[in-house]
């Protein structure tokens, strides 16, 4: 039963609030209130507080909340190994590109494949992800960054991809095969949130560049981005996958930028130690598929 309130909690955390939270788990709200009040009996504190933002973890439930997550997945890798392994819950952590571009049809070839497992996203900066799947609350990550290393962990390259300013098709540098860092000096920039890999490297060729990068908007949602460029009020700076559809057809221009910039790759992380089922072998092939 403590399981069920530690799903509930859970779900309660990533919603904001108890009527959304009853909605997922198709639970009366009065159910997930009810459940919230036997967990934080359970564990003698307030687990929950409302806020500007809606339901938040105090710092009680804030602490609590990895190890909530880590004992729902190891309970659904058990499950599934008892059931034979192609049933259970599968928890990934990806940032918001990547869930939102590259995982989508991928996940989907992998669900009609095991329509019984359970597919959770949980997004995130590349900091937290890389915490979840050490700490086990995610089985897999989904990061964007230069080649990745750590001892712990096995870390797969999916594939390169390149970086593109971004800009509405009629302004000026849209025309260039490349653009240099000294000709985004004075532009308006329409940037992701500062922990963004990508954006870290845009800032240090601008800075080793000596250009003074003038940051107009800032987006933590791309779809806000790209509509900033479509109406011309900056450029941007999106790994490609990002933006395919809108070079497909011509929304929007990608311009490769020249200047000391490190490769960027699409890499699957998980933990060395963790046992690779069926279902999760079969999981690390549909991310390494390209796409036809």
């Amino acid at each position: 039963m403590e399981l069920t309130y530690l799903r509930t909690f859970c779900a309660v955390a990533d919603n904001g609030s108890y009527t959304r939270a009853a909605e997922v788990l198709g639970y009366a709200q009065s159910s997930v209130t009810a459940q919230i009040a036997k967990l934080e009996e359970l564990y003698g504190a307030v687990l929950l507080e409302r806020s500007g933002r809606g339901m938040i973890p105090t710092f009680a439930g804030s602490n609590l909340l990895p190890y909530a997550r880590q004992m729902l997945a190891l309970s659904a890798e058990a499950k599934g190994i008892i059931s034979g392994g192609d049933q259970g819950a599968l928890n990934i952590g990806a940032i918001e590109t990547l869930a939102a571009y590259y995982l989508p049809h991928r996940l989907h070839r992998y669900r009609e494949q095991y329509p019984g497992m359970q597919l959770r996203v949980q997004p995130g900066s590349e900091e937290d992800i890389i915490a979840a799947v050490k700490d086990k609350s995610v089985h897999f990550g989904l990061i964007f960054d230069v080649p990745y290393s750590s001892g712990g962990l096995v870390t797969l390259q999916l594939r390169e991809e390149p970086l593109y300013v971004v800009t509405h098709p009629e302004h000026p540098l849209a025309a260039e095969t490349a653009v240099t860092p000294e000709q985004l000096e004075g532009e308006a920039l329409v940037l992701t949130e500062n922990t963004c890999t990508y954006r870290k490297q845009l800032m240090h060729v601008l800075r080793e560049s000596g250009v003074t990068a003038s940051v107009d908007m800032e987006f933590g949602n791309l779809e806000g981005i790209k509509q900033a460029v479509k109406h011309r009020w900056g450029m941007a700076f999106l790994p490609r996958y990002a933006v395919e559809e809108e070079l497909r057809t011509g929304a929007l221009t990608g311009i490769p930028l020249s200047g000391q910039l490190e490769p960027f790759y699409i890499q699957l992380i998980y933990r060395r130690e963790q046992r690779l089922s069926p279902v999760f072998t079969e999981f690390i092939a549909h991310m390494q598929q390209q796409p036809v």
